[in-house]
């Protein structure tokens, strides 16, 4: 209904006028309204006092007011019984949601906002750039290389020109989906764990280990990996599905012809280790042989390190159909580790970089990457 130009004290003082004798259209001559509008008013007014008019029009102004909070109740309903199914963790996926919810809905920006949890400030700024460029490369660097976080993703970006800060490449990398999920190997005993002596120059100290894994009808292989630890380069990984103690000596023959000799060997005390043909290798070459405690991994902890980056970027993610399969694809990954993959503990550096580095520098600054630690560890065991 239209709001009367009379207040509720006028119309009570009208119907009062015509109650005590007044001619309805005198009256309404008087007050300039029709005698239709008149007996509107009197059938709403009639029997009132001023303070009932007054109680009736605030409760006319409650129930409207309920009305629209029920109105818009209903409307804050369906906004977010829109929005169902549609997963807002992130702000840009809320933000879509404002802007959403605005287009469909007749909804201010203010109020969608806060149905959405939202601050304003970010919907009224300009969207940012998408960075497709970046995106479309991250993407092609994940598809060859699943197990890279987001660091050495960023990494192998910087190389190709396309610079940025951590929290924008750690964003992106988690708008793209790519996080990997970490894999936890099992729970091991621990012990004391003294560092290990820290090699200034490449050949000071090879470490070896063995790694095994299946082709074919589940039949085993295993591989031996020869490390240097000073510049973290692999020296060889050989698989076979037999690998003796003599086998192993003469492939440290072939690596002593390729590298020059070691001053130091540091393995395990598995039977290859121990056999007579490396003990007889080592008293013939003058190598020092050192040998970790029984159980103590950790004491070798560089091949150890090798390693996981091993199984979890190559040996995992390959099904290897025979032993020559297994080579070459192991050969692929072994050049793709020295010379492309960056390696933290060599300030991002490849190990053959590391390598260079270290020869270029030996003789006026040795150590350049590797720095010597306190509190030397002397690994016991036999030493030949």
């Amino acid at each position: 209904m239209r709001k009367s130009r009379f207040t509720e004290a006028q119309i009570i003082g009208m119907i009062r006028e015509q109650e005590a004798g007044l001619p309805t259209s005198e009256l309404c001559r008087k007050h300039g309204l029709s005698p239709a509008t008149f007996y509107k008013l009197k059938a709403k007014y009639g029997g009132m006092d001023l303070s009932d008019a007054k109680r009736l029009k605030q409760l006319e102004d409650e129930n409207a007011k309920l009305k629209r909070l029920l109105a818009d109740a209903m409307l804050d309903n369906v906004v977010l019984k829109d929005l169902l199914g549609k997963p807002l963790t992130t702000p840009m996926a809320r933000r879509d949601a404002v802007l959403r919810a605005m287009k469909d809905h007749p909804i201010s920006q203010r109020r969608a906002c806060v149905l959405i949890g939202v601050d304003p400030k970010t919907v009224r700024r300009d969207r940012p750039p998408d960075n497709s460029e970046i995106r479309e490369e991250m993407r092609k660097i994940a598809e060859k290389r699943r197990r890279f976080g987001y660091r050495r993703v960023g990494i192998l970006l910087e190389r190709k020109g396309m610079v940025m800060n951590e929290k924008k490449l750690y964003r992106i990398y988690r708008e793209e989906g790519l996080s990997v999920r970490r894999r936890r190997g099992r729970k091991r005993a621990r012990g004391s764990r003294t560092p290990m002596p820290v090699p200034l120059r490449p050949n000071q100290r090879w470490s070896l280990d063995f790694l095994s894994d299946t082709f074919g009808a589940c039949r085993k292989f295993r591989i031996l990996a020869v490390n240097d630890d000073c510049c973290r380069e692999n020296l060889a990984l050989i698989a076979d599905t037999s690998i003796s103690g003599a086998r192993v000596a003469r492939e440290l023959d072939a690596l002593v012809r390729i590298y020059g000799k070691p001053a130091c060997i540091v393995s395990d005390n598995g039977t290859e280790f121990t056999s007579k043909a490396i003990l007889k290798w080592a008293n013939e070459n003058g190598v020092e042989w050192h040998y970790i405690d029984p159980g103590k991994p950790q004491q070798n902890g560089y091949i150890e390190s090798f390693n996981g980056s091993l199984r979890d970027e190559c040996l995992n993610e390959e099904i290897f159909d025979s032993l020559a399969d297994a080579r070459r694809k192991l050969a692929l990954w072994r050049y793709d580790y020295n010379h492309v993959r960056p390696h933290s503990s060599l300030g991002n550096k490849t190990p053959s970089d590391a390598r260079r580095a270290l020869e270029q520098s030996e003789g006026s600054a040795p150590g350049a990457l590797a720095q010597p630690e306190t509190d030397h560890y002397q690994p016991q065991g036999l030493s030949l």
